[in-house]
């Protein structure tokens, strides 16, 4: 007969909750569960989990006054119900509960507890001081669709080699775009993993892969490039998050990784007369690891550039800054062509700044050249029109 206790409940956030699915997809592998005291230890002091690198413990520890008033009376074999969203979405067996320092937590996904960087502040808050391991299970599981997509794309063009990088595109500007490319000439098939944020913050999702999106349909060969989205959890973050992007490009089927050479977990360091980085500690991740040179636009050169092969100075260099194109676009500031790909530019910007202009279309014929027929335009079409103007030389 079944029992008609009800199950107590932890309430976790929309990270955890990805991060569970993660791991219950398999993408996560070696790992498999979460973790106990001991175990979580060993993990910290190796930085391996059955022989294969990974960065720290995967552990379950929400904060919050009523899940540690549950954690910390919970009984070993006890079902407990997992809420995300005010929404079931899982129930684990206790196996353990142990107790949690967050901001040792912290230092080894960060490298640091210092408050000030990034990202630190907002872990700790979404940390608790105790912990619960146990199997858990999915009360709706659903297969990782991205994992077949990939592998149908590989089929259609019988891909040798598929090569990943994660990028934000926050904006999509020349740089990724020269870098896109640059991957594209010594691999089949791209996949590019799309970090997908759980807060508005910046531009939105939806307007970062659909700018990609036009990219790739309108200037990349067809069917080699895949755009996976991924939740851009803390998991992903700190020093140690190429481990973490290796592991999953891994176990997404890609063979290659690329990552920038100013990527914030590069880490490098000089050794025995070498230049080594954490690429060269990473163990038992059978996926090869790029380096891409940093691409700046020269004034000499007059083109898009690798800081390696470029012979001018600095002071000839403008490199590509997102956060400051960005700042251009929050501003209503048509970023130059050489910065954003014009189309991008525009339809960043009809999206962030909606019915902008009062009377678009009298401004419209007031300011462009009449071609004959009246016909609507869009605020995309504007901005087009002006970048035109922008880049008649003639009078200047």
């Amino acid at each position: 007969m079944a029992s008609s206790r009800k199950n107590r409940a932890l309430y976790v956030d929309k990270e955890a909750k990805s991060a569970l699915e993660l791991v219950k997809d398999g993408l996560f592998y070696p790992l498999v569960r979460l973790m106990g005291e001991e175990k979580s230890k060993k993990v910290l002091k190796t930085g391996l989990i059955n022989g294969k690198s990974f960065p720290f413990p995967f552990i379950l520890a929400p904060a919050g006054k009523v899940n540690a008033e549950v954690l910390t009376t919970l009984e070993i074999g006890e079902e407990i119900t997992i809420v995300c969203d005010k929404k079931p979405f899982a129930t684990l067996v206790v196996d353990e509960v142990f107790k949690l320092d967050p901001r040792e937590r912290v230092k080894n996904i960060y490298g640091t507890d210092d408050e000030t960087h990034p990202g630190v502040m907002a872990t700790i808050k979404r940390l608790g001081s105790w912990a619960v391991s146990g199997e858990y299970t999915l009360i709706e599981p659903s297969t990782n669709k991205n994992v077949n997509i990939i592998q149908n794309a590989k089929n259609i063009i019988n891909a040798k080699h598929t090569t990943s990088i994660f990028m934000a595109a926050n904006p999509l500007h020349r740089g990724h775009e020269r870098l896109i490319r640059q991957i594209l000439d010594s691999t089949d098939l791209l996949v590019i993993f799309l970090l997908k944020p759980y807060e508005s913050a910046n531009l939105s999702y939806d307007i970062r892969k659909e700018s990609l999106e036009f990219f790739i349909q309108n200037f990349l060969p067809r069917n080699r490039v895949v755009i996976v989205p991924i939740e851009n959890s803390y998991i992903f973050a700190g020093f140690n998050e190429i481990i973490i992007d290796a592991t999953v490009a891994k176990n997404h089927g890609c063979d290659r990784l690329t990552v920038g050479v100013n990527h914030a977990g590069l880490g490098m360091y000089y050794d025995e007369n070498s230049n080594k980085s954490i690429i060269d500690r990473i163990t038992g991740i059978d996926i090869e690891i790029k380096i891409a040179a940093e691409y700046v636009y020269c004034d000499k050169c007059t083109t898009l550039v690798s800081k390696r092969t470029c012979p001018h100075g600095q002071h000839h260099h403008m490199s590509y800054h997102s956060d400051s194109i960005l700042k251009l676009l929050e501003l209503g500031i048509l970023p130059p062509a050489v910065l954003m790909r014009k189309e991008i530019s525009a339809f960043i910007l009809s999206k962030i700044h909606p019915q902008r202009f009062e009377n678009l279309e009298k401004l419209y014929y007031d300011i462009f050249p009449a071609r004959g027929l009246l016909k609507e335009h869009t605020e995309k079409d504007f901005y087009l029109e002006l970048m035109k103007l922008y880049q008649t030389t003639s009078l200047t």
